[in-house]
């Protein structure tokens, strides 16, 4: 594990990005940078980040990276939802335990992802 996903877990887990829908307001797509085909449309309103509107949501831009764990393709350019998840809060610790891994210790680790 690199020096980073160290500091912060959140660039090697991908627990969340396989628990939960990620939906926002789709002009965010744009402002952020995200590739069109890494978003879906939920409604007129609403897109969310494509394999992520399903029963079990797997986020396309989530990547198997070379040391078996997990990376975000677009982590600089995620949208709101995925930033709102904080390292050890409620949603980290349900995603993680959803896919048996154990709860973080947030001492230390940036809060920040």
């Amino acid at each position: 594990m690199s020096d980073t996903s160290e500091l912060n877990p959140c660039l090697a887990c991908g627990a969340c990005c396989k628990s939960y829908r990620v939906s926002f307001y789709w002009a965010e797509a744009e402002q952020r940078g995200l590739p069109a085909f890494l978003t879906e449309q939920v409604n007129p309103f609403l897109s969310c980040m494509a394999g992520t509107n399903t029963k079990r949501p797997h986020c396309a831009a989530l990547l198997r990276s070379s040391d078996g764990g997990f990376a975000c393709r677009v982590y600089e350019q995620r949208p709101a939802p995925c930033r709102e998840v904080q390292i050890g809060d409620d949603k980290c610790l349900q995603a993680r335990a959803r896919h048996g891994l154990p709860a973080l210790p947030v001492d230390g680790l940036s809060r920040e992802m």
